[in-house]
């Protein structure tokens, strides 16, 4: 009795320990996200390169962690999650280690290539161990806490990446990934235990993989320079329409084959469809936030970049303290109540930012980010919790795949519907232009937060956690 209550007790503190190595990985692959940003002007002075060119170091991390996500993810289902993850944290290190080392702004954006790929492996498979690890009744804790560390790397990613650059120069900000990797992994090589693999007879659609990966990145890619190809480019226009040609193709392809990539039979599942449906959604109407909010603070209110910094880190702030308390909290009600609810606030403080104007108070727009973080907050554990919930244990990797990619898609379109917005205005040349483009950005994203909350509100009952809670 005694040898098997401790056997339960040093399972318990593995599962703690498998996620704080996750954390980590949740944290180092959320940080490089969003530092460089904050030195890309540092980076260009070293190297005397075109605006352009650098620019490339952080678009091509966005292009290849996305498109990616669903092939890592379904390798992860094939070969393991527990090797795909710790394979990721290999190659994450050593990209890192080489972006440190790069002569040149062109062999940087190679090796940010190196990099992204290690972080995708990261990504994709970070849930599904989560998933595997933690029991039904403490999953949206687990993803809550992890959601966390995501949250805390986009929050200190701009300040840390820029005190680093100061004191340590601009490479000090990829060698630091280097030693917390190197620990992170030697802790998840001995926590981490192996997964049964499932279906060792199915065969990798590459054919699959490769027409997502090249229909995703040419989406990703014409909603990313849109703004700077010009929207009605040939550029552009050949871009959305190759990407759409090809992820047609991809579709249809993954209905004939036996063994598909993408397994679209998941999507039968109300639940799992609902809870895509409203990430994709969520992240549509939070990203605008970060792309209009600079342009309004800035140009607007004529605040410096450190301020305009220090005033919008209150979002991310929120949404890391809220994540884990409604994570646990939707272990206990279910998921329905709080995503939706979340939204509801998300929209609220949406509109909130959208009457914004030149005599608006620190204050007020301090109140409004908040309530964005805070319904984020309360909605992302949860419907992680739920959409994991709803795929099967040998479809795992696939679900966080998706997850992850619906997080990218939906930043991606996020940001290329405000920007669409905001630079139709700026460039009437009307006065108040800047304001009225505010404006209507956020009250669409407000209309898109009001979506997500719907989808959330009139999913299905399939929940496991739902259903539990019920009986």
């Amino acid at each position: 009795m005694q040898s098997s209550s401790q056997a339960a007790a040093g399972q318990g503190r593995r599962k703690w320990l498998i996620l704080i190595s996750v954390g980590i990985a949740s944290f180092m692959a959320a940080l490089d996200g969003s530092v460089v940003n904050t030195v890309l002007p540092v980076i260009r002075e070293a190297f005397g390169s075109e605006v352009a060119t650098v620019e490339w170091v952080v678009v091509v991390y966005l292009l290849v962690v996305s498109g990616i996500l669903l092939t890592v993810g379904r390798l992860g289902d094939l070969r393991g999650h527990r090797p795909a993850f710790l394979s990721g944290f290999v190659i994450f290190v050593i990209g890192s280690a080489l972006c440190g080392m790069a002569g040149s702004a062109l062999l940087l954006v190679a090796f940010r290539v190196v990099q992204a790929l290690g972080a995708a492996m990261l990504m994709a498979n970070s849930p599904a161990i989560l998933t595997k690890s933690f029991p039904a009744t403490q999953r949206g804790q687990a993803l809550g806490t992890q959601a966390t560390m995501t949250y805390l790397g986009m929050t200190v990613g701009p300040s840390l990446g820029g005190w680093l650059a100061q004191d340590f120069g601009w490479r000090s900000i990829f060698y630091i990934n280097v030693p917390v990797g190197l620990v992170a992994l030697l802790l998840g090589w001995f926590i981490i235990p192996s997964d049964p693999v499932h279906e060792r007879t199915e065969r990798f659609d590459l054919g699959g993989a490769l027409l997502f990966m090249s229909g995703l990145i040419a989406l990703l890619l014409g909603l990313n320079q849109g703004a700077a190809w010009g929207w009605t480019s040939p550029a552009i226009l050949g871009l959305l329409a190759v990407s759409l040609a090809l992820l047609a193709v991809f579709i249809r392809r993954e209905l004939r084959v036996t063994a598909p990539m993408l397994d679209l039979s998941l999507f039968r599942r109300p639940v799992f469809s609902a809870a895509t449906a409203s990430a994709v959604l969520n992240y549509m109407s939070l990203y605008p936030v970060g792309f209009v909010m600079p342009f309004y603070l800035i140009q607007g209110l004529g605040l410096n970049s450190a301020q305009a910094g220090l005033l919008l880190t209150a979002e991310p702030a929120i949404m890391a303290i809220v994540a884990p308390i409604s994570g646990t909290l939707s272990d206990r009600i279910g998921s329905r109540l709080p995503a939706t609810l979340g939204m509801v606030i998300l929209a609220g403080g949406l509109v909130m930012l959208s009457l914004l104007g030149p005599e608006s108070s620190q204050a007020t727009i301090i109140v409004a980010l908040l309530l964005c973080g805070l319904g984020t907050g309360i909605f992302v554990s949860p419907n992680n919790s739920a959409l994991m919930g709803a795929a099967p244990g040998n479809r795992q990797g696939i679900a966080a795949g998706i997850l992850a990619t619906a997080r990218n898609v939906g930043m991606a379109l996020g940001t290329g519907l405000a920007g669409a917005i905001l630079t139709t205005f700026l460039g009437s040349s009307r006065p108040g232009a800047l304001y009225q483009g505010t404006h209507v950005a956020f009250l669409v994203a407000a209309g898109l937060a009001l979506a997500s909350g719907l989808t959330s509100a009139l999913r299905g009952n399939g929940d496991p956690v739902e259903k539990r809670a019920a009986g």
